[in-house]
């Protein structure tokens, strides 16, 4: 017989983390706070289940009676609806003023999301999927990853990309290291690093997961040892396996091409980078005092580098980033990071989003490119500063600027 006592706000079994989505930042942050009525009552049933006994849940009045919420909020309501709108507007759900929702989403949620699938070229003129967007839709991918491979089909790295997409889908495939193993473990990770950044070295992460499983005699309890001795997750690997596999099928299925591995090679890099940036310019960042101190370039957030990324504690700190993800919490931090040349992101991000993006010295360094890259840009701009000085009293209505989608 057991029984079970709490007694406390502060015992963890009431406390629990959320995970909320901020569309002004486009970051998730990750709070704590009480559970609610209904999750007390499925804590009692689950632990009344497991063995005879009598569980004793005590709270104080006033929080029991006043504070405590029924419910927990709706997960529509609290997450990024990017991929839930790609999919209503596949399902040709297109009026979300009148869609009944059971719990309605926040109208700057659902705004955000119709921005970044204008952003990626998901929709068209009237606000319908754009053909590039029907086909995003097929994929169970966030909006952004799914362009990602789209474009590595132009730039001929699908193969790895899709290892890319299937690690960064699966859970996280690196282990918190025990108490005074720490060093021993980064030692371990080391050997996958590769020093164009994290994305990559995911790559190399996967590939010696799959030498090991081809290499193992006895391959369950072998590939589980492999994973143990290099502090990775069996199963987050297992799992990226499978979400790869299923990638593949539906590359297929939809009769996309599927390039042969060529990892490694300087173009291949180059490649990959450029897939990535498609999807992802809107995750872009940019050391701004050369000591880890990144500013994104969409809403002037500073974060810094997740600890599991190659770069931490790293000699050399690129100057230019693009991360898969950005999280709000005790140290705002960027998770799997990369380097990119600033050319390589003005020669591939849309000019409509570019031309939104907020006044920076990031921006500012980037406009003198896009000025010294495009001759017939930086003739206007010669021509405007003459106009402007000999026709001072005759100022001239500047022309508005045609929004185009790449």
């Amino acid at each position: 017989m057991i029984f079970a006592v709490f007694t406390s706000l502060s015992d963890a079994s009431y406390l629990f983390h959320l995970k909320v989505y901020n569309p002004r930042i486009r970051a998730d942050s990750v709070i704590t706070q009480p559970i609610s009525k209904s999750q007390a009552e499925m804590h009692k049933q689950i632990l009344g289940m497991s063995s005879s006994g009598k569980i004793f849940c005590l709270y104080p009045e006033e929080f029991t009676y006043k504070e405590m919420k029924p419910h927990l909020p709706a997960k529509i309501q609290e997450s990024n609806l990017t991929s839930m709108v790609l999919f209503l507007k596949r399902m040709d759900i297109a009026g979300f003023g009148h869609c009944h929702f059971i719990s309605r989403p926040a109208p700057e949620s659902l705004m955000q999301a119709l921005e970044d699938l204008d952003y990626l070229a998901a929709l068209d003129n009237d606000g319908n999927l754009s053909e590039l967007g029907i086909i995003m839709s097929e994929f169970p991918l966030d909006p952004q990853m799914s362009k990602s491979i789209l474009a590595s089909c132009e730039f001929e790295c699908v193969n790895e990309v899709l290892t890319i997409a299937a690690m960064v889908t699966a859970p996280n495939c690196f282990l918190h290291a025990p108490p005074g193993t720490e060093e021993i473990a980064l030692t371990c990770w080391r050997k996958f690093s590769h020093p164009a950044g994290d994305h990559f070295t995911l790559i190399n992460v996967f590939n010696a997961f799959k030498e090991a499983s081809a290499n193992s005699t006895s391959q369950y309890y072998s590939t589980e040892k492999w994973c143990r001795d290099y502090f990775l997750s069996s199963s987050a690997l297992r799992m990226a396996e499978i979400i790869r596999a299923e990638l593949v099928e539906i590359m297929k299925r939809i009769e996309l091409p599927i390039s042969e591995p060529d990892f490694g090679s300087k173009e291949n890099i180059l490649n990959i980078k450029k897939s990535l940036l498609s999807g992802y310019f809107m995750h872009i960042a940019r050391d701004v005092d050369g000591s880890g101190n990144y500013l994104m370039l969409t809403h002037r957030q500073v974060a810094q580098l997740h600890p599991f990324s190659s770069y931490y504690n790293s000699r050399r700190i690129p100057e230019w980033v693009l991360f898969h993800e950005f999280s709000i919490s005790e140290d705002n931090s960027i998770r799997v990071v990369s380097e990119i040349s600033p050319d390589l992101f003005v020669e591939l991000v849309p000019q409509y989003y570019f031309s939104n993006l907020p006044p920076s010295e990031s921006k500012d360094i980037l406009q003198d490119m896009i000025n010294h890259l495009s001759p017939a840009s930086a003739m206007k701009e010669e021509q405007k500063t003459n106009d402007d000085k000999g026709n001072e009293q005759f100022p001239q209505t500047p022309t508005e600027q045609r929004c185009i989608i790449q």
